[in-house]
């Protein structure tokens, strides 16, 4: 799964929210936006691959049983770090959309990294609206999902909202516009996902399209649904038919970095 750190290293931007505090035991939690500069670390797969391992079974989620040796696994557990400089941070005290969120901004001398990134890529063409029957668990199963949409001066832009899907106009209504935030109509997606207090099963899609405004208010026309790679609260066979196009899709992303390393020395691809 190297996208991501692929995309930061072409545009360093990036944007990081935190906003479900299920399993933390956290009461009332804020909900939090980091926006900075990345860089990714993924030189030594083996390193990498070591730190997770540590750092997974130091959580109190983390696995009773030892990660399987050899490369076999590495579409799991050779994972690529990206590090973020904070450059700005906002607090929804609560998680409160109806009030004025907490803004600190950084000192000027943490910014430079920031300086002389290129302009805001392009908007993509635009896609036919697509209807996905995943959607009607938008305002249902998830009530909430992470609105993101790239900022005027290229940052990315993150806040959970809630939703509701409206399968007659085919579109998925901002049901509340956050105080204090300037939505901005063009690209976006929605990211749903909830999971189990100890990650016993999780659940997440994504849904890409373009965020507008009528006389109701806000809204996104989906474009392209996403699932990302679930363990949803069911059997193991369920879990393995839905994931096993996956995993052999990640095993040779895997093995492919393995053998382009080998191969020489080279700029990482992400």
């Amino acid at each position: 799964m190297p996208k991501k750190a692929a995309d930061a290293r072409r545009d360093p931007r990036v944007s990081l929210l935190f906003s479900d505090a299920t399993g933390s035991g956290i009461h009332d939690p804020s909900m939090v936006l980091v926006q900075g500069i990345a860089t990714v670390d993924d030189a030594d797969l083996d390193l990498n691959r070591a730190r997770y391992e540590r750092d997974s079974a130091a959580k109190p989620t983390g696995p009773t049983e030892q990660a399987p040796s050899g490369t076999a696994f590495d579409w799991y557990y050779a994972r690529l770090y990206i590090d973020v400089r904070p450059m700005r941070v906002y607090v929804w005290r609560k998680g409160d959309l109806g009030a004025e969120p907490d803004v600190h901004e950084l000192d000027e001398a943490d910014t430079e990294a920031a300086q002389g990134l290129p302009a805001p890529p392009p908007r993509p063409p635009g896609r036919p609206p697509h209807w996905n029957r995943r959607l009607e668990h938008l305002g249902r199963r998830h009530d909430t999902a992470v609105l993101s949409f790239v900022e005027t001066d290229g940052h990315p832009f993150a806040i959970r909202v809630p939703v509701d899907a409206d399968r007659r106009a085919k579109v998925v209504r901002i049901d509340a516009e956050p105080h204090g935030v300037r939505l901005l109509p063009g690209p976006a997606c929605l990211t749903a996902h909830d999971h189990h207090e100890q990650l016993h099963w999780t659940r997440n899609f994504q849904v890409r399209g373009e965020l507008l405004q009528d006389r109701d208010g806000w809204l996104v026309t989906p474009q392209r649904v996403l699932s990302g790679f679930e363990l949803p609260p069911s059997g193991a066979v369920t879990r393995a038919v839905l994931n096993l196009g996956k995993i052999r899709r990640f095993r040779q992303t895997a093995k492919r970095e393995r053998e382009r390393r080998a191969s020489g020395p080279g700029r990482p691809s992400g």
